[in-house]
């Protein structure tokens, strides 16, 4: 799923002014006939119509540009659980409907008084109650409104990833994830010699034969549990649930700016729940003896592929999808 879509979300006063200043113009531009009294009543009504047509629309798009929690892959739920309130996130999204509804109804109920009485002065005060319910409704939501703009700017962090086979590479920040990612898929994700490169999920897919694996180059995490940042906990959720195996790169070389040591901390924290096959980053820049020094088997590039198609045939039947 992408939600990089999603539009801003407008606050309560920006709504009700562009609702208000649209009824004004359009009052003034519209050229009616009849008597006094029906003159009266078409002006006024036609603002209420406005009015409501204005935010009713406004609302059902900001409702319809989010994501309906049923609507959601079990992974984006449990994202959302990770990241947000997501029962407000839910509220939210049913107070805009409510809002909907409750303009729907003020707007029925007051053209009605405007329509059945003949006192200019009833007129206008049943107009002056219109405005004033309509902004209570409005403002009664603006908390909502709110939350909804805040959840989309994290929404817009969060990976466009598939449900499908998964192979994610993991390792600390700038040891070489990325440029691996470009190896295997050919996808041009970003690279730069500083730690933190890696500022969302960036995915690549690798072909085999009529059907692909999404490979997910994810920002490195610190392994700091409960104080990591939204990324590295997106990071983590996508290895747990995601991936179908793992792919830990090392760099040995030093550029990093991680020991070889605390590389292998993080290697040890990984578990065994999934299989994990380790690659060697940097390889121009390592020396020899080091490479030599280290216990663990290694793949090259071609091996990870061959390695992950392996992994990939036995699961085959599971993940129909076929290149697009």
């Amino acid at each position: 799923m992408n939600f990089q879509g999603i539009p801003s979300v407008e606050s309560e006063k920006a709504l009700l002014d562009l609702a208000f200043r649209k009824a004004r113009e359009k009052g003034i531009e519209k050229n009616l006939k009849g008597n006094w009294l029906e003159i009266i009543r078409k002006k006024e009504g036609l603002k209420i119509d406005i009015i409501k047509d204005t935010l009713v629309t406004k609302l059902e798009k900001i409702h319809g540009s989010f994501t309906h929690p049923k609507q959601l892959p079990e992974f984006y739920i449990k994202l959302m659980k990770l990241t947000i309130d997501f029962d407000e996130y839910k509220k939210s999204l049913a107070a805009l409907q409510w809002a909907a509804g409750k303009v729907r109804f003020f707007q029925g109920e007051y053209v009605r008084k405007i329509f059945k009485t003949t006192d200019r002065g009833k007129i206008g005060e049943f107009l002056r109650q219109f405005y004033g319910r309509i902004a209570s409704v409005i403002k009664q939501i603006n908390r909502n409104l709110q939350f909804l703009e805040q959840a989309r700017k994290i929404f817009r962090t969060y990976p466009d990833v598939k449900e499908m086979f998964t192979v994610c590479l993991y390792g600390f920040p700038n040891v070489g994830k990325s440029t691996l990612l470009n190896r295997l898929t050919g996808t041009k994700a970003e690279t730069a010699a500083y730690a933190f490169t890696t500022k969302t999920i960036n995915a690549g897919y690798l072909k085999i034969g009529e059907k692909k694996a999404q490979i997910l180059d994810v920002p490195g995490t610190l392994a700091r549990g409960e104080k990591m940042n939204i990324i590295e906990a997106q990071a983590d959720l996508v290895m747990k649930e995601l991936a179908n195996l793992v792919v830990f790169v090392f760099d040995l070389s030093g550029y990093s700016g991680y020991s070889i040591k605390k590389q292998e901390q993080l290697y040890q924290n990984l578990g065994r729940e999934k299989n994990v096959f380790v690659c060697v980053a940097k390889l121009d820049l390592t020396s020899q003896e080091i490479l030599e020094e280290f216990k663990h088997k290694y793949y090259s590039v071609d091996e990870l592929k061959e390695k992950i198609k392996e992994e990939f045939l036995k699961t085959e039947a599971d993940y129909p999808e076929v290149l697009s």
